[in-house]
């Protein structure tokens, strides 16, 4: 899952940003509205995380004109402003969801995991792909029954993987759903991932799950 955090406060949008990351999460920040309109345009985001208090374009106006233009991703605003008023008038300008400041990260966690069911796929709690399973909450992976032990970013490239079982998923796919903007797409990192995943998913079983297909990418199937 990607999420962009459009907040000005550089200290908040560090805080939300390590937490969600360390969540498995793939996020990007932007510090003022403009640039949350260019990058909610320019990536393909499952939720956005706003504040109302931006410089250039303030959050009502990001949020409006992204209604405008049809772009349903879920919006969470996350602001200071706690009158009734100001929580009305930020859900009518189209948000999903309004959080106040301060917060505690794990009501924020919470409210994020309520959007991205609410108005994503249904979200499973495990994925299974003939006999590896992967427990979202508790992050548990195994095959055969054997436990398996992953990085935070290998757990984030096989839940990646398994979601999209069967289907060819390019590099620049996997650099826009597992890692974030800062990503260098010319070096060999998700090459040196994939192999590392393949020493821990596929050594010592006769069937291999993750497959090469030479000139488009990889896929993880039966």
């Amino acid at each position: 899952m990607r999420i962009l955090v459009v907040e000005d406060e550089r200290k908040i949008a560090e805080f939300v940003r390590r937490g969600l990351k360390e969540e498995g999460y793939s996020v990007d920040v932007a510090y003022d509205g403009e640039q949350g309109y260019q990058l909610a345009h320019l990536n393909d985001y499952d939720l956005i995380i706003l504040d109302l208090m931006l410089p250039k374009i303030d959050g009502l106006t990001l949020c409006r004109q992204l209604r405008q233009e049809k772009m349903n991703i879920p919006i969470l605003i996350l602001t200071v402003r706690d009158s009734v008023k100001d929580k009305v008038t930020g859900l009518d300008a189209g948000a999903n969801d309004y959080l106040t400041k301060p917060f505690a990260f794990e009501e924020l966690l919470a409210r994020c995991r309520a959007l991205l069911r609410t108005y994503g796929e249904a979200e499973p709690t495990k994925l299974k792909v003939a006999d590896l399973e992967f427990d979202l909450l508790s992050h548990r992976v195994t095959r055969s029954g054997r436990e398996i032990y992953l990085t935070l970013k290998e757990s984030s490239l096989l839940e990646y993987l398994m979601r999209q079982a069967g289907k060819v998923v390019t590099r620049t796919m996997i650099a826009e759903h597992v890692w974030d903007i800062n990503f260098d797409s010319f070096t060999n990192v998700i090459d040196v991932y994939i192999n590392r995943l393949r020493q821990k998913i596929d050594r010592g079983f006769d069937r291999p799950l993750i497959h090469t297909i030479r000139g488009r990418g990889y896929m993880l199937r039966e």
